[in-house]
């Protein structure tokens, strides 16, 4: 069976699917609670904050789920 989890390799050191897993799940989660307008506050530094974390997660994401 074809292992569906990423391939993640921190400081020199490849996760196993569950750690890949761990990991792929957190970030799905920033993600989703990310949505929340008001998430990281309503002000001009948390909606910068907020749009660079959504446009760093997007990227990551897009490798994990890239085939």
């Amino acid at each position: 069976m074809e292992d569906s989890e990423p391939v993640i390799t921190i400081n020199g050191v490849q996760l196993n699917t569950a750690q890949a897993m761990t990991v792929r799940v957190a970030i799905t989660n920033f993600t989703l609670e990310l949505r929340a307008p008001d998430a990281l506050g309503d002000d001009e530094t948390g909606v910068a904050i907020r749009n660079g974390y959504r446009a760093r997660l997007s990227e990551v994401l897009d490798l994990i789920f890239k085939k």
